[in-house]
């Protein structure tokens, strides 16, 4: 596949994304072309020897690794530890410390509630997000399994009154927890009135209550006697009361209560990594131009709904009269994080001096700063970062020194485009081994920077199975999560971020939901990620930042964390153990062939829409036809658990072919309704052909080979392959 290039100052640039940058990014930022393209040619310069040093010794770790575990079969922890000490895997502990980090946006470090996450190449995905700051609880509910479908409340085509009643229902008992009143329920509410600077409830029988704490009513739209939307705020988050008696859903409640809306998802990571695909310049500069259309408030996508055309730009924000008569105006959107690509992968966008391809990690760090310089001089009617910062999660960074290269690439990019010192904020995602281990080392590089720090459990799980690929077999996929290793790590994260000074200064985070049409389960379970210390945890959907909200209106996660400072620190025997099995005879042969179709019906599913359509996440129908949000790390864990099996003999490789190939004929029939999808299982031929079955096989028969585990090698290479091929 021969590219269009453009040299400059030694690089050379894949011609689409060179004028994007010249064309869009770089007008009203007051930097010239030619200062920007040798300052990019001095930073790749200079970084890539050292980034090429840290993946070498990624490598080298990893062998001396797998060396010890065949010359040690035998598990010790104590002995291991010190081993991993002798090799430089294990760092020495630094002294107590607090972060310093300045300009933190307040939605990041004074609240807690739901983060998004969200591939930024897919517009319309990217404005959903960017607009799921405010969310309507009454459709969150009506439409999903929250509210049960028994006793005439089905989901119809026209508004079902039964089912609105059991969601008016539902609400008034969330209205009692974040908005208690001094006696009686918002069940009996027939009025709501603002008089004297405080609410005034009618209640039945003319009782008229107040607010138990006057403090949470915040404004109102209208006039004030008879206000149409009434604002409230419960630890930290807006609730919006909107009353309408004439309105449908309106006239069903005695007070005319038409709707909850809740202040939902108030970050969002807009991503470039794991949930992308993107192999060359071109898929590169959709990436970039969609962030600075999000930058510049210009982003907008048209598509059709019910047969209607229908045009998505971002949101204006919210203005509201307070109790003094001046008006108040809420961010209308999600305050915005940019997650850049790791240290691992090269693309051929840009080739550098030596016709090699740069680091796709210095490529982002630049450009998506550069974008977002829009937001910093105020190129947008809409602001994103209100402290004038540029917030970056940076994944897969291998232990301190990649951290330390991450803030040094930091340093490099605001100097070369003239901005203020630690202008770059970082969010450290603590999903590899040897970040985990040293992650008080870690956030010591930062922190100055750092701003986030947030658990990755497939990630992690894909890395843990990895590193310990020689140490025996692993647990099947269901055991593994319930191993002491995995809550000491969740716990470990917490327990380090408050140590070092991240409460109300930056988010500790949490994982993601996955399944996106099971929302009655999530709203009994994800509750534990607040009761953890986290403020803030991953939802798949607006939908779902919506319901998870709500949780934060019964925890304050400030108050939670409070007896956590104290706390016995997570151990790190428990964090270094692996999930391994004793032995394989422990398994049947219908469990072992059971757990492989689980993952290759997997990894099918999500390879066959990244390589065929380039869609780097979806909800992927898993095998039991349960909709999984999936994405790399998802791929990742599959991958490398049936190399593992295959390394150590649980399984054969005929056997795995042999999955594969029934696995397709289930991943082709649940694709059917999917026009633009290309069976794989046609035929003997067409399974052979496949580039998607290509890419599946190699990712678990050369899995143990893959650097740490990833995917991105291979499946970079296959997309490339086929889009080589439709030219």
């Amino acid at each position: 596949m021969t590219t269009n290039r453009i040299s400059h100052s030694g690089l050379q640039i894949d011609k689409v994304l060179y004028d994007f940058v010249n064309n869009q990014a770089l007008p009203n930022t007051g930097l010239k072309q030619d200062t920007f393209w040798q300052s990019f040619s001095q930073i790749i310069k200079i970084l890539t020897p050292k980034n090429k040093a840290l993946l070498t010794k990624r490598d080298v770790l990893q062998k001396k690794i797998d060396v010890y575990h065949k010359e040690n079969p035998i598990w010790d922890t104590q002995k291991y530890q010190s081993f991993l000490t002798d090799i430089g895997y294990l760092v020495s502990e630094v002294k107590d410390f607090n972060i310093e980090t300045l300009n933190v946006d307040e939605e990041i470090a004074k609240l807690a509630g739901p983060q998004l996450v969200v591939p930024v190449n897919n517009a319309r995905f990217a404005l959903n997000a960017a607009n799921a700051r405010w969310g309507s609880l009454f459709d969150a509910l009506y439409g999903t399994d929250v509210i049960s479908e028994s006793d005439g409340a089905e989901k119809t085509k026209t508004y079902n009154e039964v089912r609105g009643l059991k969601v008016i229902q539902y609400s008034k008992k969330f209205l009692d927890k974040a908005l208690p009143l001094s006696s009686g329920s918002h069940h009996d509410s027939e009025n709501y009135a603002i008089v004297d600077g405080e609410l005034i409830v009618r209640l039945k029988g003319n009782l008229q209550v107040k607010l138990v704490d006057t403090q949470q009513l915040i404004g109102y739209v209208g006039q004030i006697q008879n206000p149409s939307n009434i604002l409230f705020k419960n630890n930290g988050l807006h609730i919006e009361l909107q009353i309408d008696p004439q309105s449908q859903i309106g006239r069903s409640d005695k007070a005319g209560i038409k709707d909850i809306i809740l202040e939902s998802a108030l970050t969002t990571i807009m991503d470039c990594e794991d949930s992308v695909a993107a192999v060359d310049g071109e898929d590169k500069a959709l990436v970039y131009q969609n962030w600075l259309g999000l930058m510049q408030g210009s982003l907008s996508e048209s598509f059709e709904k019910s047969g209607n055309l229908t045009k998505r730009t971002l949101n204006s924000d919210r203005n509201f009269t307070n109790l003094k008569g001046q008006p108040i105006s809420l961010k209308g959107r999600s305050m915005m994080f940019v997650r850049n690509v790791g240290h691992l992968m090269t693309n051929p966008a840009i080739l550098d001096e030596n016709n090699e391809e740069v680091f796709e990690g210095i490529m982002d760090a630049m450009i998506t700063s550069l974008c977002a310089i829009h937001d910093l001089q105020g190129n947008s009617p809409y602001k994103n970062s209100s402290a004038q910062s540029i917030n970056i999660v940076k994944p897969k960074m291998h232990g301190p020194e990649e951290v330390a290269f991450t803030c040094e690439l930091f340093s490099q990019v605001e100097s070369a485009l003239n901005l203020p010192v630690n202008t770059l904020k970082v969010g450290i995602m603590d999903e590899e081994r040897r970040t985990t281990v040293n992650l008080k080392a870690c956030i010591y590089q930062a922190k100055e920077r750092v701003v986030f720090i947030n658990t990755g459990f497939l990630d992690r799980t894909g890395d843990e199975i990895h590193t310990s690929m020689e140490a025996g077999i692993v647990m099947p996929k269901a055991h593994i999560k319930s191993q002491p290793w995995i809550g000491a790590y969740e716990n470990n994260n917490v327990d380090v971020g408050l140590a070092t000074g991240l409460s109300k200064r930056a988010q500790i985070g949490k994982g993601m939901w996955a399944m996106p049409d099971e929302m009655a389960a999530m709203m009994v379970q994800k509750v534990a990620h607040l009761e953890s210390g986290a403020n803030t945890a991953w939802v798949p959907s607006p939908t779902a930042a919506t319901l998870h909200a709500t949780h934060y209106h019964s925890l304050n996660v400030f108050d939670v964390q409070k007896p956590l400072f104290t706390r016995q620190q997570a151990a790190l025997t428990d964090i270094l153990t692996p999930p391994l099995m004793k032995k394989a005879s422990s398994l049947t042969l219908q469990q072992i062939q059971a757990e492989l179709d689980n993952n290759a019906q997997g990894i099918l599913g999500y390879v066959v829409r990244w390589i065929d359509q380039g869609v780097g996440c979806s909800k992927v129908p898993d095998i039991n036809h349960v909709g999984l949000m999936e994405d790399r790390a998802t791929l990742r864990i599959s991958s490398q658990h049936i190399a593992n099996w295959l390394h150590h003999g649980v399984c054969d490789e005929q056997q795995v072919i042999d999955t594969m190939k029934r696995m397709a004929k289930v991943v082709d029939l649940q694709n059917l309704g999917d026009k633009s999808y290309t069976n794989m299982a046609d035929s003997e031929q067409s399974f052979t052909n496949s580039i998607a079955v290509q890419a599946a096989l190699e990712l678990v028969l050369e899995g143990a080979k893959q650097p740490n585990g990833y995917t991105e090698p291979v499946l970079h290479k296959m997309r490339l392959k086929l889009k080589s091929l439709s030219l």
